[in-house]
């Protein structure tokens, strides 16, 4: 992992400086300023203490290229200054105004087929435009001299979830700089060719000069994947490129304030390496939005896994969620029975010390009219509001018992996460257009969850030695160094669970010969004891084909089977493939599921897809279950600890409630939906938290946080 950015957390404006960071985003250039006043005595009565400022706020305060009117912003920021709430103040640049896009329609970016992305939304602007770049830093160095001094200001918002609309740029501008990228990453022509093996299909270049964009190439043409591969790498870093050019030129002038930008890590949404990313910014920030449904608390908790990770284990700021439905999905479901405490106190749970919503006061128009907000369409008197206010105490008392700055204590048990892996799963020339990494990150989340263990989500780039056992669920690429990062982890005394499609590629999109999974030039095959010839892929969509099959555990699998054709004499064999449809795929009595020591650890190898109950049933099998608050799989146990305190988090993930048992020597701060009887047995209702803190009086109690 490279050298990161020292950690750095904003300041509020409290005596200390110190607590959870609560608000939103605030748009107050979308209101009349007679709104104002009104929203700073609303804040203050919701104990909000931070707000985002000024995000899409280019147009106002450069209403023309020759005029600039900060008049506004200095109102404002003096405002929420005397109410005591610290502004976030962004570089503002995530949407130009249209003036500049109309005197320069150079900047906006273009599609795979060549068309215009025509402005009205937002980041309808090239990354890779030196115009634009241009016009850009000039606002943040304006900003910057103004701001930079300002004491109400404590953190610097640079852009605004970056790669929302320009992840994917096929323009000129950006084929001149994906031919430079490619020269800095090859060095020479030849190495390129060999990396994207050219010599397929005609594809060999003579020149950088030639290197194209993957743009449309006819209806069923497929993309070079090692191409498509590398193009997913560029956008990554041009984005990156920009966010640090804007970041840099206000440290240049400002260097004293913290800076960020927003993340969107989702189970549903990883667009950026921010195993990269995270290590540019001074503090790591997220969007989080919920997933409708019985998948709603697992998906936030094994997002924020990630966000924990990515974090380096420090607090981590939650930028954006929401207080009830967003106005994007085909079904915008609301948030009930308390999911807008529960969230944000899960948030809290799994690291976060700064809850933040989408936004303070609800859009009366505009494309978000009708995204859920602080203050909602029916104003104070409401249901939402008297919730944001409930929060806001309960975040008071959990700031005022030192919660914040303490850090979440890790797990035994990492699932590995790799942005390139993901991907690569994207790719049309694969043996299932089904795959889906994240996705399966989040089943073998969820499906631990159930066998009662809580596993971290760590990036694949990152140092996860120190955890006794690793699991890759289709972790498809696979360099050799990372190769021989896993054989020694297990080498040394460590436990590997890998999945399906693991290590079937290296780094260049190539695999390898001899057999699958390949990587490591055979090293993953001598680790796992077991080598695969080739794939079984089921579908739905074959008539007259068994569309799944059965385990001789009980398991079924309905996607992918590798057809395992040799193990080593000491594999141990836990499942194998049993039945009729096993039969007719010419699978009966191959091996499924296996085991095999290698150095001082073990290792096991899920040939096929299974789903989340089935990986809870296997889980056993693997010494999994019982790091969870006693194994109960119902309850979600996570420990913050810092400066002699331990937070005990306990969260119901049941439709029911839930007994729990927490230390005596701890007292209860938070009972978010939760009932206590004479005996002192406390009883987690459903979407209910408890948090314990308990007060640790040895160094030996402190170094078990």
């Amino acid at each position: 992992m490279t050298t990161r950015r020292a950690f750095r957390w904003p300041t509020l404006l409290t005596p200390t400086g110190r607590g959870i960071a609560y608000g939103g985003d605030y748009n107050p250039d979308q209101w009349s300023e007679d709104v104002w006043n009104d929203d700073i005595r609303l804040m203050r009565k919701a104990g909000v203490n931070t707000v985002a400022l000024g995000i899409f706020s280019w147009a106002r305060i450069q209403p023309t290229e020759d005029t600039w009117d900060f008049d506004w912003l200095d109102r404002i920021i003096g405002k929420l200054g005397t109410a005591g709430i610290a502004v976030d103040l962004a570089s503002a640049t995530a949407s130009a105004p249209m003036w500049l896009y109309e005197k320069h329609p150079e900047v906006l970016p273009r599609d795979k087929y060549g068309h215009v992305v025509h402005p009205g939304s937002r980041q309808s602007w090239r990354p890779t435009s030196p115009v634009f770049r241009d016009y850009a830093l000039e606002l943040c160095r304006r900003l910057a001299r103004r701001y930079g001094d300002n004491p109400t200001v404590t953190a610097w918002h640079m852009g605004n979830e970056y790669g929302w609309n320009n992840r994917y740029d096929y323009s000129d501008d950006a084929l001149a700089a994906f031919r430079r990228w490619c020269e800095a990453r090859y060095g020479t022509i030849d190495a390129l060719n060999e990396a994207w093996g050219t010599a397929f299909w005609s594809q060999h270049v003579n020149d950088f000069d030639e290197v194209l964009l993957p743009r449309h190439m006819g209806g069923d043409a497929m993309v070079n994947p090692a191409q498509q591969l590398d193009f997913e790498r560029f956008g990554n870093d041009m984005l990156l490129d920009f966010y640090k050019a804007e970041r840099d030129a206000i440290a240049a002038i400002c260097p004293g304030k913290p800076f960020t930008t927003n993340f969107m890590v989702s189970t549903d949404q990883c667009c950026m390496d921010y195993a990269q990313w995270a290590g540019e910014v001074d503090f790591v920030s997220n969007d989080h939005y919920f997933h409708e449904g019985e998948s709603h608390l697992d998906e936030l908790v094994c997002s924020d896994a990630l966000m924990s990770s990515l974090a380096l284990g420090k607090p981590w700021y939650l930028m954006e969620h929401s207080t009830s439905a967003v106005q994007w999905k085909p079904v915008n479901a609301r948030k009930c029975h308390g999911e807008l405490v529960r969230d944000a106190l899960a948030h809290v749970a799994m690291g976060a010390d700064a809850i933040n919503f989408f936004q303070w006061r609800q859009s009366a128009s505009g494309a978000e009219a009708f995204h859920s907000a602080m203050v909602p369409h029916a104003g104070e008197d409401s249901k939402i509001f008297r919730e944001v206010c409930e929060l806001g105490a309960t975040l008071r008392e959990l700031s005022d018992a030192g919660l914040q700055g303490s850090e979440l204590k890790r797990s035994d048990t990492a699932i590995l996460f790799s942005a390139e892996s993901e991907w690569a799963t994207r790719s049309r020339t694969l043996p299932s257009m089904r795959l889906n990494h994240w996705h399966d990150v989040r089943d073998w989340y969820r499906g631990l969850l159930d066998a009662g263990e809580r596993a971290d989500v760590v990036p694949l780039a990152y140092d996860w030695s120190g955890y006794h056992t690793i699991v890759l669920p289709s972790v498809l690429v696979l360099s050799d160094e990372d190769t021989r990062r896993v054989a020694r982890f297990v080498h040394d005394g460590g436990r590997v669970v890998v999945g399906f499609a693991t290590g079937l590629l290296d780094e260049r999109f190539h695999t390898w010969l001899g057999g699958y999974p390949g990587t490591g030039d055979g090293l993953l095959r001598d680790l796992f004891g077991v080598r695969s010839e080739e794939f079984n892929i089921l579908g739905s969509d074959v008539a007259g084909e068994p569309d799944e099959i059965t385990l001789s555990n009980g398991a079924v699998t309905r996607l992918w089977q590798n057809d395992v054709t040799s193990v080593a004499a000491d594999t141990q064999v836990l499942a194998t493939y049993a039945g009729q449809a096993a039969a007719q795929w010419e699978l009966d009595g191959v091996p499924a599921i296996t085991r095999h020591p290698y150095g001082d650890g073990e290792a096991y190898y899920v040939g096929c897809d299974l789903d989340r109950a089935d990986i809870a049933r296997f889980a056993p099998q693997l010494g999994f279950g019982g790091s969870s608050h006693d194994g109960d799989p119902r309850t979600i146990h996570t420990v913050r600890g810092g400066d002699g305190i331990r937070f005990d988090c306990y969260l119901n993930r049941a439709n029911e409630p839930v007994p729990c048992t927490y230390d005596p020597a701890g007292s209860p701060i938070v009972t978010y939906r939760c009932d206590s009887d004479d005996s002192g047995m406390v009883t987690i209702g459903r979407n209910g938290v408890l948090i314990v803190a308990t007060v640790l009086s040895s160094p030996c109690e402190r170094s078990r946080r």
